[in-house]
């Protein structure tokens, strides 16, 4: 198969600067008022996704917002009233906030929170790519900037990307996919499509190990497998589950399973813990062959949202995401034919975004 020799994430430079400090617990409360105090004068709303911090999942959530997916946080940003969105995760989901409310301001506790899928598809580059191959279909996934959403023709997220690619295929059409090879590799299996895959990969799925799962496996034959399909697919194979965010936290809450392996970002274990109490959570290994690391496991770009940079911008304004409305307008396209689509096929989509 024809592949795009592109950037790794071995690669990609990781965040210049660390994450936020935790808050001690005598700061916590006065901190967390004064953030409630300034969202309520700025009528704003936090939408949180899945890989942040604890603290910020339960902000979002006391303050009338929400946890999720990137697709679903813009979906009910545009559905609130609040004329200000804080977005705590990485950047392509602020500007995914921005593309679908041009008309709300969209803040985030740092501008330089990244993402390694992002960050190794370059625009210019992509563009290059796909016209090299002006006869397939562009499908990129959620987890891009808004100009590569621009470039494509699909925007789609892991709950519906297979669903996309049978469609396209029974159309006779044949497809560049773009970023993560990975789930590049997941959806053309399983739908049979003709696809091109970008060489792009997530930082954490991409250490995990299947011969380190097996190994816990081991340890605890009672348990079940939860993967989230950026994982290589020697990981995949080992699933009990493999789905989006959403997915494997129903999984976790709906099987009979006590104990989970599972392989995505750490700070999954938040909603997990919460959505099926008494339930045992065990990180996948993400380096050696019985890994048990307890925090390698973590997007170090997600790491960088925190309670004091949220009190920050909105304190300042600063962060606030900027997306070009003419490059907004393309890549609303490539959102809005998901949207169509599920709409017409009956497919629920929210919830189900990666990441």
């Amino acid at each position: 198969m024809d592949h795009a020799a592109r950037l790794i994430p071995q690669a990609l430079p990781l965040p210049a600067r660390p994450a936020e400090a935790p808050v001690p617990q005598e700061e916590r409360a006065p901190l967390i008022e004064r953030i409630k105090r300034l969202m309520a004068e700025q009528d704003a709303v936090l939408v949180a996704h899945y890989y942040v911090s604890g603290d910020l999942q339960d902000l979002a959530e006391e303050t009338g917002g929400i946890v999720s997916d990137s697709l679903e946080m813009a979906r009910f940003g545009h559905r609130h009233p609040g004329r200000t969105l804080l977005v705590a995760g990485v950047r392509f989901m602020g500007e995914t906030a921005k593309i679908l409310n041009p008309e709300k301001r969209v803040l985030m506790p740092d501008l330089d929170a990244q993402c390694s899928l992002d960050l190794s598809c370059p625009e210019d580059d992509f563009s290059r790519f796909c016209d090299a191959h002006p006869d397939r279909t562009v499908v990129v996934y959620a987890n891009t900037s808004a100009k590569v959403k621009a470039r494509a023709d699909w925007m789609v997220t892991s709950g519906i990307a297979v669903k996309v690619a049978r469609h396209l295929h029974a159309q006779g059409e044949k497809l560049i996919w773009a970023p993560d090879r990975h789930l590049g590799h997941y959806v053309q299996q399983m739908s049979g499509a003709d696809m091109l895959l970008w060489q792009g990969a997530c930082v954490v799925h991409e250490a995990f190990k299947a011969q380190g799962v097996a190994v816990l496996k081991a340890r605890h034959p009672d348990a079940a497998v939860l993967v989230h399909p950026e994982s290589p697919r020697s990981v995949i194979a080992l699933a009990d589950v493999v789905g989006s965010t959403t997915r494997l936290i129903e999984a976790a809450k709906e099987l009979p399973a006590r104990t989970f392996i599972v392989a995505t970002d750490n700070g999954i274990f938040h909603k997990m813990k919460q959505a099926a109490p008494g339930k045992t959570f065990v990180e996948a290994p993400s380096a050696g062959t019985g890994a048990t690391c307890k925090s390698c496991a973590h997007c170090p770009w997600m790491a960088m949202n925190g309670l004091r940079q949220l009190a920050h911008v909105l304190e300042t304004g600063e962060n606030e995401i900027v997306v070009d409305p003419a490059v907004g307008a393309r890549a609303k396209l490539a959102i809005n034919r998901m949207l169509d689509f599920a709409a017409r096929q009956d497919v629920a989509i929210a919830g189900h975004g990666n990441h």
